[in-house]
């Protein structure tokens, strides 16, 4: 058994130090979707959060102009500001968001605030309007045709929150990066702690390439090759890897390790393994040989809780999802969501 204290620095990459790296909990990957915008005349407010980067092909005109992959409102004669209300597809501690203006030159908004809430349930466009919303980013300026990121530093959990441009125009994007706090009500007694939605992220990896390994924790089918996590061609002895910090603490109980897609790029074998502490690492899934374009569905009994867990695989390839599942222990769940939600 190789030690994982050996693995150099120099090939290592540590994830989340900054906020763009987090999940996009408003993404529409993870369920996230646009419920309110005031107007949309030139481009529709559901672009906000697709999960792809924005395009733009010049000289594209439809009968309202220029096409444009993004929201976009229609010039104001009065003093005003228009908005947009998305629910996240993952509620959770917001972290920083990216107002996107991508190919929006001279029709982008000067000014941008953000702002957050937390409500129960699925309230109606009404509702949410007449709510009392949180700030978290001030009417802060926005640059043309670019990424415009704001840190966030309120602890709280949200489940929606408000663009608001000053006094109209154009936003390709608006990205939400932060970690998922679920509700322990909405969750099965067993589920996939290795989730973003629940939770879980990723926090370090050998070699990310092809594809970022945080496909592997994605909701539902990778839709094709790129939609998971893929390395560079090993020229060497060594292996990839990658350590996700678990939603919360658990016994794994099935191990999902899915190469759909990967036909000629597949690993040839994986193994998972758990530790309380990131240090001592013991095993989960044994190294196990993996046929490509297969779903592989592994029952294990470790019979030792982990709060993260590493897949190595050998020696290189692809992976298009990663599903762990298993019973969280006692109470952390729910303590988790008390000290991000005040009141519960």
């Amino acid at each position: 058994m190789e030690d994982f204290a050996a693995v150099p620095d120099s090939v290592s990459r540590a994830l989340g130090e900054d906020f763009a790296t987090l999940p996009d909990l408003a993404s529409r990957a993870l369920g996230g979707g646009v419920v309110h915008a005031n107007d949309e005349f030139f481009a529709a407010a559901d672009h906000l959060v697709l999960p792809t980067a924005p395009v733009y092909a010049p000289r594209t005109f439809d009968h309202k102009g220029q096409v444009y992959d993004g929201w976009e409102t229609r010039r104001r004669r009065e003093p005003g500001a228009d908005v947009a209300i998305i629910r996240l597809g993952a509620p959770g501690v917001i972290r920083g968001v990216d107002v996107d203006t991508a190919f929006f030159t001279g029709n982008y908004p000067p000014h941008a605030a953000i702002d957050g809430l937390a409500v129960e349930g699925y309230p109606e466009p009404a509702e949410l309007l007449a709510a009392s919303w949180t700030p978290l980013v001030p009417k802060s300026p926005l640059k043309g045709d670019s990424r415009n990121l704001f840190a966030v530093t309120d602890e709280r959990r949200f489940t929606h929150v408000r663009l608001t441009i000053f006094p109209d125009g154009g936003v390709a994007r608006l990205r939400v990066h932060g970690t998922a706090v679920p509700d322990p009500r909405l969750l099965p007694e067993v589920f996939d702690v290795a989730a973003l939605v629940n939770g879980a992220r990723i926090t370090e990896c050998s070699n990310m390439f092809y594809g970022h390994p945080e496909n592997m924790l994605m909701p539902g089918l990778a839709q094709h090759m790129g939609d998971g996590w893929e390395t560079s061609r090993r020229r060497d002895d060594a292996n990839d890897w990658v350590t996700v910090r678990l939603a919360a603490p658990a016994e794994i109980t099935l191990v999902d390790l899915d190469t759909t897609h990967f036909k000629g790029n597949a690993p040839g074998w994986a193994t998972v393994r758990g530790s309380e502490d990131g240090v001592d690492w013991f095993d989960i899934l044994p190294r196990t040989a993996l046929r490509p374009d297969t779903p592989h569905h592994f029952p294990v009994r470790p019979e030792r809780v982990a709060t993260h867990a590493r897949l190595d695989i050998f020696p290189d390839g692809g992976m298009a999802r990663l599903r762990l599942h298993g019973r969280p222990a006692a109470n952390t769940l729910e303590e988790q969501f008390r000290r991000h939600t005040p009141g519960s």
